[in-house]
């Protein structure tokens, strides 16, 4: 994601929000277009899996800037087979979140400020001009980002809840990976920065007291990470701000003297430089040495909960899968079948009789066409 909202910014942006649910822009001037699968009431055209593989190669680049066209083409590869799946996943997610009566409207609405803030647009209206400008519809635009809260949401009640880490778990873990927690000195930075680059002179006090006031905002219980995103002009603002992990030497010198000597959620107050205001949090401060587990319990907390999201998180699309109606075209391969394969469906079509009331997965389906611009739930 860039600061310039040019349309490959606007690329940028929608993959933030999700690998295949991004560039969901409908073609223009195609009458029709061929179906992929259905998911329920629900529809993937060839447009929609054509545009997710464009956005998979666009991102790969993205995170790897210096990776050579072999190597992206390498990581391309590995993650196509899963494109369609992907597509299917959240397809049935949204459709859960609508079934569920799940409302992300405010969520949208401070979403698109967020992108209009980092993007430093002056208004929605703009923001919604130059979407359009890059040729993207913009009520598709946000109904991307509506399918992603849904999704979050979806994942956060029903997986991320129910994944339980006791201390036991915590405590095996440290003692089993010790040698992982022997450590330098260390600090993790956060911060949060407004610029007066190529600013008026007249302009610089005003932006010195927005600064202060950002830094009473956290003083008095605001989260850093939250309005790092939504106020900050630093390069980490979509982050929230996060800087990484430093050891001695690895900071300025002026900053590296403040930081040392904090303790975890201190605070610098507002730091001139000769670009802007900066405020410094560091969230952690490890001694040398080896680290106590009350030092590194968030840490072992975070590595415990991802191994356990992955296979719930399947586990849970699987089932999904298996109350729902699904039919994939011939030549089109989905490669979150084979779990629930063995158990198919009668070659019944859907309607809206027997949406939801089937098991298992229909294994194919006849060649078929649609207007291009059909209305999709989850795409």
């Amino acid at each position: 994601m860039r600061k310039s909202f040019t349309i490959c910014g606007v690329c940028a942006l929608l993959a933030a929000f999700a690998r295949v649910i991004a560039a969901s822009a409908q073609q223009k001037g195609i009458i029709l277009e061929e179906i992929v699968a259905r998911v329920n009431n629900d529809i993937i055209t060839r447009g929609d899996l054509s545009r997710a593989q464009v956005q998979l190669r666009t991102e790969a680049q993205q995170d790897c800037p210096s990776c050579t066209p072999e190597q992206i083409d390498a990581k391309v590869a590995s993650q196509q087979k899963d494109v369609l799946r992907d597509l299917i996943d959240n397809s049935l997610m949204v459709q859960r979140a609508k079934d569920m009566g799940i409302n992300v409207e405010t969520d949208v609405v401070k979403r698109l400020d967020e992108i209009r803030i980092q993007n430093k647009i002056a208004s929605m209206e703009d923001l919604e001009k130059e979407v359009t400008k890059s040729g993207m519809d913009y009520e598709d635009f946000k109904n991307n980002i509506r399918n992603q809260l849904l999704q979050q949401e979806v994942i956060r009640r029903e997986v991320g809840s129910r994944i339980i880490i006791d201390h036991a778990e915590v405590q095996k873990y440290y003692d089993e990976h010790k040698a992982e927690f022997v450590r330098p000195e260390q600090v993790v930075v956060r911060e949060i920065f407004i610029s007066t680059e190529n600013k008026p002179e007249s302009e610089v006090p005003a932006l010195r007291k927005k600064a202060e006031g950002l830094l009473d905002r956290v003083k008095n219980g605001d989260d850093f990470g939250e309005l790092a995103k939504r106020f900050s002009d630093g390069s980490t603002a979509k982050q929230g701000g996060d800087l990484g992990t430093f050891g001695r030497g690895q900071l300025a010198p002026n900053l590296e003297a403040l930081a040392f000597k904090m303790n975890k959620n201190d605070l610098t107050d507002v730091i001139d430089t000769k670009t802007g205001f900066l405020i410094l949090q560091v969230q952690e401060h490890y001694p040398a040495g080896q680290q106590t587990e009350e030092k590194v319990d968030s840490d072992i907390m975070n590595r415990l909960y991802s191994e356990k999201m992955k296979p719930a998180m399947r586990d849970y699309l699987d089932t999904l899968r298996q109350d729902s109606y699904l039919e994939v075209k011939p030549g089109y391969i989905d490669s979150g079948a084979s779990a629930v394969a063995s158990n198919p469906i009668e070659e019944v079509p859907p309607t809206p009789d027997n949406v939801g009331k089937k098991k298992g997965r229909k294994a194919s389906a006849d060649p078929v066409a649609a207007p291009a611009g059909t209305k999709k739930n989850g795409l």
